[in-house]
């Protein structure tokens, strides 16, 4: 009788134990799907922020505040590169490159550069040392928009191509002649 007794309590014990674990892996799994709701939630408001900076920088190109000058389509030299390159003068006379949809291949020191030729398609003019170039700054990514600040007193009319250049491997990744808007 008391094997009897000791056997129905160790069945009870044992029914008990998997009757309450379902519920903890059950309470287990809803803190994960909360932590990953919660990280989801963040995650769309980087987004949000990110959308709103950009229509807040394309609302500052747009709304009057600046005006465009001139415009080119990438096309790549020695890597793929695509996207739109616009030079825009705000209100207060400072020009500004903005290149948009922008996308080339990642490198090492690569640099956003303005040049005076027609166009950067021939390297064995646009690399010579006596092709003026002006340095608007390390690329700040090989892909998205960005923000170039050109400095005061800049001849466009000399300078007619952005180029995206490599000095590590003297070469330039891709080009976008520059015309009237």
């Amino acid at each position: 009788m008391v094997r009897t007794i000791k056997a129905g309590l160790a069945f009870a014990a044992l029914a008990g134990a998997f009757l309450l674990q379902p519920s903890v892996h059950a309470q287990d799994n809803m803190k994960q799907d909360t932590m990953k709701q919660d990280s989801m939630k963040q995650d769309s408001m980087k987004q949000d922020d990110m959308k709103h900076d950009k229509m807040q920088d394309d609302k500052m190109m747009h709304d009057g505040k600046a005006k465009t000058l001139e415009t080119g389509k990438f096309h790549g030299k020695v890597h793929a590169t695509s996207g739109r390159a616009t030079v825009y003068q705000e209100a207060d006379g400072k020009l500004v490159l903005r290149l948009t949809n922008f996308k080339t291949s990642n490198g090492p020191d690569v640099h956003v550069v303005l040049v005076a030729t027609k166009d950067a398609m021939d390297d064995a003019n646009f690399l010579k040392d006596n092709t003026d170039k002006m340095e608007l700054g390390k690329l700040k990514g090989n892909e998205g928009d960005q923000n170039y600040e050109i400095p005061a007193g800049t001849d466009l009319t000399k300078f007619r191509t952005v180029s995206i250049y490599c000095e590590r491997f003297n070469a330039n990744f891709g080009a976008a002649p520059l015309e009237k808007f």
